[in-house]
């Protein structure tokens, strides 16, 4: 079967199910993405061909501020078409496509395949108040605020109408998107590797300073791609400020890098980090950050994690925290809507107040004072994530849809 993929980070949330196409030599797998996208690096993967586009300009500067997403999302729709087109002159025609409609690139795919069936990955629908936008008052968001990222939507609404059947990871991101459209999305979470992502006691992390960090230590974790309000960074740091005078032997792990992915950048190039360590008094020999670490660091630290805290706001829900259940991690999660969703208050981690620095401190004391008693909540986290959020099941349930489509 000849499977194609557009994704402008490819493999995306696409890689498990890339895996399990290219196991099997009677397929073909292509992937069209922009030339910063990572693609497949292990050699098992070596069947997959990576089509690079790129947008052939950037938006005018002149555009409306509201539709410079929009452009751009015309300019990969553009760039994927010819990129379709140049495949399908080559003598590649998909038996089977999967795409994000977020970025525009499945704007013109009908025009190049009308008939070929297209799954699309439903991320993340704006919504101009009761989501992520204007969720936090020291980020109060203007009515030209809403109504730009209600724009947004216009890319997404003309793309949904051409996928023959949709996929968000979770319910609360499908219910975003407008009631008509809810009938053809489906939730499937991307799935976590189960078999990979897996506690190990005996973990050791060596930090740069050369000190060591174990599982029997007080440690205490936090992950983000960026460092941002989005993710809760700047609550956390007041909480950590907390901790480090609380807890003089605990150690915390921060992970993530300082560009802002998500939300409004500060002015003059700051950072988060810059700005809230001229506001915090922390221990700077007790709090390790650890800009941006390759994947098996990543499990290394959850792994020697005693708590970790995972903040959002109402948005995508990161693979962080689902890795950090598998893990076994004891979860100190935002009570915000995705989060809800998978923890639960006292069965399988605990939940806290996104805007208490104080109440996230108090729940690492219970949890670090106590940790054969809320060691229970880490070992409930990861079978719930053997039991609903397995890879090998979500690929199953991919396979259905498909197959389904298919026929």
């Amino acid at each position: 079967m000849n499977v194609l993929f557009i994704h402008q980070n490819f493999p995306g949330q696409f890689r498990h199910l890339v895996n399990h196409f290219v196991s099997s030599p009677k397929n073909r797998v292509v992937g069209i993405c922009q030339p910063q996208a990572p693609g497949i690096r292990d050699k098992r993967f070596s069947a997959v061909l990576k089509s690079v586009y790129s947008p052939h300009r950037t938006p005018a500067a002149n555009s409306h501020h509201y539709l410079e997403k929009v452009e751009a999302a015309v300019l990969n729709g553009q760039g994927v078409a010819r990129g379709l087109m140049d495949l399908r002159k080559k003598g590649f025609t998909p038996d089977l496509a999967f795409a994000h409609i977020g970025w525009g690139e499945v704007l013109y795919f009908r025009d190049v395949f009308p008939d070929v069936p297209l799954v699309g990955h439903c991320e993340f629908y704006y919504h101009g108040n009761g989501a992520d936008v204007d969720f936090d008052p020291e980020f109060s968001a203007t009515i030209d605020d809403r109504m730009r990222v209600r724009t947004w939507n216009m890319t997404q609404l003309a793309s949904i109408v051409s996928v023959d059947a949709g996929v968000s990871p979770t319910i609360w991101q499908r219910d975003l998107y407008p009631a008509e459209f809810r009938g053809k999305i489906e939730v499937i979470h991307e799935g976590i590797n189960t078999e990979a992502v897996k506690p190990d006691n005996n973990q050791r992390l060596l930090l740069p300073d050369g000190t060591a960090l174990t599982k029997d230590m007080e440690v205490v974790t936090y992950t983000a791609r960026g460092l941002e309000p989005y993710r809760g960074f700047h609550i956390f740091m007041k909480a950590a400020e907390q901790i480090c005078r609380r807890r003089p032997q605990c150690h915390i792990v921060i992970t993530g890098g300082d560009a802002v992915r998500y939300g409004k950048k500060l002015p003059d190039g700051l950072n988060y980090r810059e700005k809230l360590l001229k506001e915090i008094e922390i221990d700077r020999s007790r709090v390790h950050f650890m800009g941006l670490v390759p994947y098996a660091t990543h499990l290394r630290i959850l792994q020697i994690s005693s708590a970790h805290v995972y903040l959002t706001v109402p948005f995508v829900l990161s693979w962080s925290m689902m890795e950090a259940m598998a893990v076994q991690c004891v979860i100190i999660g935002s009570a915000t809507p995705p989060v809800e969703e998978v923890i639960e208050e006292g069965r399988n981690g605990l939940l806290c107040n996104f805007f208490s620095s104080q109440q996230i401190a108090d729940r690492v004391d219970q949890v670090l004072d106590h940790p054969n008693r809320m060691r229970h909540l880490g070992e409930k986290a990861r079978r719930d994530i053997i039991e609903y959020y397995d890879v090998k099941d979500k690929v199953a349930e991919y396979e259905r849809l498909w197959q389904r489509l298919l026929a």
